[in-house]
């Protein structure tokens, strides 16, 4: 089990999923005792077994599966009649709880400058595993922007192979610029991610959107991108936007409104009173 358990550490370290299987109750004569566990990586390899022949080949299955889904699964195996469908013959019956194990929700912040620096230390303070990317270097070090996790100094198109990307990836773009904004979209789309936000003007968006669309880049695709990003609270300092911001990943990822909390109570009430 420990080998299983720091192989799992280290898979989510590196940004990487995986699906953690259990035995979790016996009955009669099975090939597993309770507690047994097997880890299923994203590419099928194993580490560990529940039993093995067919009923292992339906964990593994099951495994892939809560992997794409995101969703837990409580498997239950009668091992008596295989001419019945029972994927074997010892004579009892397993529980198996298969669950994901995803990486911690990873802050990927591009551009090192000041609301890039600013949402570095709030998203680490919100418990985000924070990956700061810049391709100038003098901007993208601990002593430059202190806090991040992780620190790529490289160009853009580095950047896939550097990091691996998953779908609690919050994508963040504080850039200096349009043009830094064409050169990591298209790219960035293709990633898996959970939120993906540009900040900058209306304006400066619905230029970077014509100059998308003249690179291939579909309606369709730019919808999911929140430009400008953040929440409406007509901040000012690196480290209001940089609130606001992170306030609208918080809402998205929390399945909050972004409505005044005493509104809604006042709601609430004039519903209670009608």
């Amino acid at each position: 089990m420990q080998r299983i358990l720091a192989e799992l550490d280290a898979l989510l370290r590196r940004g990487e999923s995986a699906a953690l299987c259990t035995v979790v109750s016996t009955r009669g004569s099975v090939p597993r005792s309770t507690g047994t566990k097997m880890l299923v990586r994203l590419d099928g390899s194993l580490l560990g077994t529940v039993g093995g022949g067919q009923m292992e080949s339906r964990v593994i299955a099951a495994a892939r599966e809560t992997l794409r889904s995101g969703q837990p699964q409580l498997l239950h195996y009668s091992l008596v009649d295989q001419k019945a469908g029972d994927p074997g013959v010892c004579g009892g019956t397993m529980e198996i709880f298969v669950e994901p194990a995803e990486p911690l929700p990873t802050l990927l912040v591009i551009g090192g400058g000041h609301v890039g620096a600013a949402l570095v230390r709030l998203g680490g303070w919100l418990g985000f595993r924070v990956v700061l990317t810049d391709d100038r270097a003098e901007y993208c070090n601990a002593l430059a922007v202190p806090g991040a996790d992780e620190y790529l100094a490289l160009a853009p198109a580095a950047l896939p192979a550097a990091l691996t990307f998953h779908r609690n990836m919050y994508i963040v773009l504080p850039t200096r610029g349009m043009a830094v904004d064409l050169d990591y979209v298209p790219m960035l789309l293709e990633q898996p991610h959970a939120y993906f936000g540009v900040i900058g003007s209306k304006r400066r968006w619905a230029t970077t959107v014509d100059a998308l669309r003249e690179r291939g880049i579909s309606a369709a695709q730019l919808a999911w991108v929140r430009a400008p990003m953040g929440l409406e609270l007509n901040a000012e300092t690196p480290e209001e936007i940089a609130l606001s911001i992170l306030a609208e990943i918080i809402m998205l990822r929390r399945g909050g409104s972004g409505a005044p909390m005493a509104a809604a109570a006042k709601l609430a009430a004039a519903g209670d009173s009608a």
